[in-house]
């Protein structure tokens, strides 16, 4: 299956009225009630700001709910901006380049028979009482370490203490914050985990077992220590494997599967890519190689290129990565297959992969059992979940 762009929920805005059942509003307050702000969203917890790179709309031009509209870029990926509403757009308040606090006004919608004055009115009331959050200030959860079966994790809990969790589990060489996109928008009314496995980010160096069945351990032990008894595991490339290992060898442990561009369902890999990640100490040399996880180049910053970069010089780091290769990888070809024992899975399971994965060929997706849904994102890679985050979102919401 191929999903098409899902578009977001309208949301009310706080200046607009409430519905007084028969009382009459002003030719003014229908004015006020039709024109809408953009603002710079918050992609994840711990986001302060974010620049807009690119404006994709001239002033005077329709836009649509879910339309692309500008290129924002944060400290960790570039990606698109679909816009949240519905209008013409009368003002970029914002120009290309700059950099403002999340909720600072990037531009203005209003209907055509708006006047220009209530849209100037609309943006100084909007800029004059706008106030940043202070910069450091705590805005949501903090990454702490938690002791797991011996083991150092660090995690990142978000959402509330009631509800059936979700667990994170990523991918080779990446961390917790590769669900920045994904964890805050999931976390509304259910206790959201994101972990680093033993060898990555935050975590404990030291690992006895790379393979998929000795992380799984580290995970059960992770749930186990935070009193989870089971929950949904949203697992991407090698963290996918993981968690279909949980499924098949601790089935009372999951209650759903999402796996995301799963390592395991095929026999090949992009070496290179692998062996490009390990051994490059460079940043110019290390960037191509981050390129290969998404579709479009541009995504990839170059504070994304510097924070892989920071984790490889930690000691033990590169140690671990060489070690979690070696147990996972044979050059172009993986040493662990799950495809024949995923019709034994008992939880649902579904495969979200982007149909431009680099990584991992999107062809290993084809042929699998009956009771795998499977969803293919057009445009994105290897990192769909950042690529094309409200897709990911909507589809691990609705499992």
């Amino acid at each position: 299956m191929t999903v098409e762009s899902r578009r977001p929920t309208r949301i009310p805005n706080w200046w607009e009225p409430e519905d007084d059942g028969d009382k009459a509003s002003s030719p003014e307050e229908n004015h006020m009630a039709e024109i809408q702000p953009i603002t710079m969203p918050k992609w994840g917890l711990a986001m302060e700001e974010g620049m807009l790179a690119r404006w994709a709309v001239d002033i005077g031009t329709p836009i649509e709910l879910g339309q692309e509209i500008m290129d924002i870029e944060t400290s960790k990926i570039a990606n698109v901006f679909e816009s949240p509403v519905t209008g013409v757009l009368r003002r970029r308040v914002v120009a290309d380049g700059d950099t403002v606090p999340v909720g600072a006004l990037l531009g203005v919608v209003a209907a055509p028979e708006v006047s220009e004055e209530a849209v100037d009115d609309f943006v100084r009331t909007f800029l004059e009482g706008f106030v940043p959050e202070e910069a450091g200030a705590a805005s949501g959860p903090s990454a702490e370490t938690v002791e797991a079966g011996g083991r150092r994790i660090r995690r990142l809990k978000a959402g509330p203490d009631t509800g059936k969790p979700i667990v994170f589990i990523h991918g080779f060489g990446a961390d917790l914050s590769t669900w920045m996109l994904n964890q805050a928008a999931l976390a509304e009314d259910r206790p959201v985990h994101a972990i680093d496995l033993p060898g990555h980010g935050g975590s404990e160096k030291a690992l006895d077992d790379g393979s998929p069945a000795g992380l799984a351990t580290a995970v059960i032990d992770y749930m186990d220590a935070e009193g989870i008894e089971s929950a949904h595991l949203v697992g991407h490339s090698l963290g996918a494997a993981i968690a279909a290992t949980i499924a098949l060898d601790a089935p009372s442990r999951v209650d759903g599967l999402t796996l995301v561009a799963p390592a395991g369902f095929g026999p090949e890999i992009a070496g290179d890519f692998i062996a490009g990640f390990i051994a490059e100490s460079r940043a110019r040399k290390l960037r191509p190689w981050l390129e290969m996880l998404v579709a479009d180049p541009q995504m990839v910053t170059a504070e994304m290129v510097e924070d892989v970069l920071k984790f490889k010089r930690l000691d033990g780091a590169l140690a671990a990565l060489q070690a979690v290769a070696a147990a996972n990888f044979d050059g172009d070809a993986q040493r662990h297959s799950l495809r024949d024992r995923l019709a034994d899975i008992a939880a649902p399971v579904h495969v979200v992969w982007g149909a431009e994965d680099r990584i991992l060929s999107v062809a290993h997706a084809e042929g699998l059992p009956a009771n795998v849904t499977v969803t293919v994102i057009p445009g994105a890679g290897h990192i769909v979940h950042m690529e094309k985050a409200a897709d990911v979102n909507a589809l691990i919401a609705g499992a």
